[in-house]
Order: C-alpha cells, then sequence, then structure tokens
C-alpha cells in the first residue's frame, strides 16, 4: 500500500518552489550504497512503492532497503473537462519533495554488483535522473 501521512494539519498543500541542492538527507547513512538524485522534483507515493516493490524482489531477502524519503505533500487536482474556478480541487496523491543530492533509497549487506543491478532496476522507475552513490569512510 502506499505510504501516506497519518494525520496533516492542513489538507491541501501550496506546491512551492524546489530552489538548491539537499543539504540534509544527502549522504548515506543506514547502508553501504545508496540512490542519489540528480534532479528536483516529486516523487509520488505509487512511485517510491513501485521502486520498493523492484528492489525487494531483486535482492529476495538478503539485504537491506531503507527508504529515505517520505510524501508529505498532497497534490490536488481539478476533474477533467471542468470550467475555471469553482476552487482548488481534491486531494489526489501524496508527494515527496525532493532536492537534488537527497537519497532515495540505501542498501546494505549487498555486494556492489548487485547493488548496481538493483540500482538500475530502481531508477528505471524514478521520474527523475538518478545515481548510484557509495558509503564515504570516516
Amino acid at each position: 500500500m502506499a505510504m501516506m501521512p497519518k494525520r496533516v494539519k492542513h489538507r491541501k498543500s501550496q506546491r512551492g518552489r524546489i530552489r538548491g541542492n539537499a543539504t540534509r538527507g544527502n549522504t548515506v547513512a543506514f547502508g553501504e550504497f545508496g540512490l542519489q538524485s540528480l534532479q528536483g522534483g516529486w516523487v509520488s507515493a505509487a512511485t517510491i512503492e513501485a521502486g520498493r516493490i523492484a528492489a525487494q524482489q531483486y535482492i529476495r531477502g538478503e539485504g537491506h532497503l531503507y527508504i529515505r524519503v517520505f510524501p508529505h505533500k498532497s497534490v490536488t487536482s481539478i476533474p477533467l473537462e471542468t470550467r475555471m474556478g469553482k476552487g482548488k480541487g481534491e486531494p489526489s496523491y501524496w508527494a515527496a519533495v525532493v532536492k537534488p543530492g537527497t537519497i532515495l533509497y540505501e542498501l546494505s549487506g549487498v555486494s556492489e554488483e548487485a547493488a548496481k543491478i538493483c540500482f538500475a532496476r530502481l531508477a528505471h522507475k524514478m521520474p527523475l535522473r538518478v545515481r548510484m552513490v557509495k558509503r564515504q569512510a570516516v
């Protein structure tokens, strides 16, 4: 089932603007390999779930997948062939706001080749350009 918040203060949110690069959530924190966004945009809850399923089917129990983004933004839409006016539409789906540099998914407990193949499958599902990054030695 697609992710969504349990409760929100306001049902309908404004669109906003994605400016600058990610300063938080831009390093691999939980796993050894991460999938990093190279563009800004919205990633819908259904897309996040599709990526999770694709990765889980590939790693098959060995290794661990971490999802680093959560869809907090409600995206509204007006029905087709509706005249102008009559206010803002109803929430149709939830999206995560992603800045360039944000880590979307992380993998641990798998080899680098397996992570590369898994993230290639995930990249096909994503609406933005992504790349695989490795954990930096501290």
